[in-house]
This record gives C-alpha cells, sequence and structure tokens, in this order.
C-alpha cells in the first residue's frame, strides 16, 4: 500500500514535466509500477531499460540534427547591391 502511494506521487511528480502525461495518467503509472516491477524478471528489466536509454538518446540525436526555424524578424537581411552611380 505504502509503496503504491509513493509511486503514485512520484509519477504525478514526473508526468508534471511531461508534456504528453497529464498528472492523472502519471499517478496512475506510477501507482502500477511497484506491481509491474515485482512481476517482471530482473533480465526483463534490463532490457527494458537499456530500450529506454537507446531509444532516449536516438530521439535527442533526431532532435540536435534538425535546425532550429529562424524568426523573419531577426533574421539576418541580405544586402542588395546597389547599382553603380557615375
Amino acid at each position: 500500500m505504502l509503496g503504491k502511494i509513493i509511486g503514485a506521487a512520484l509519477g504525478g511528480k514526473i508526468a508534471q514535466q511531461t508534456k504528453s502525461v497529464g498528472g492523472t495518467t502519471g499517478a496512475m503509472l506510477g501507482a502500477a509500477a511497484p506491481f509491474v516491477l515485482s512481476r517482471i524478471s530482473l533480465p526483463a528489466m534490463l532490457a527494458i531499460g537499456a530500450g529506454g536509454y537507446l531509444a532516449k538518446k536516438y530521439l535527442d540525436k533526431k532532435d540536435d540534427s534538425q535546425p532550429e526555424p529562424t524568426n523573419p524578424e531577426t533574421a539576418p537581411v541580405a544586402s542588395v547591391p546597389q547599382p553603380a552611380t557615375a
């Protein structure tokens, strides 16, 4: 019981920092985490952890490779050559 309460509190805190997961959903996932962790084996835990790590590295690398959009108001203006007057 205490593990579910602590898990729900931690899940709610983590959900506040994540855009796609709401506070209630995070609390529910946090409350279910002790149950799930007690049912899976150590090799499965290691595989899940390694997969999460590799997925995060891939997504971070993918985000870094995309150029940032520029604001047209602050973008440098290309100089236009003026015709020479004689």
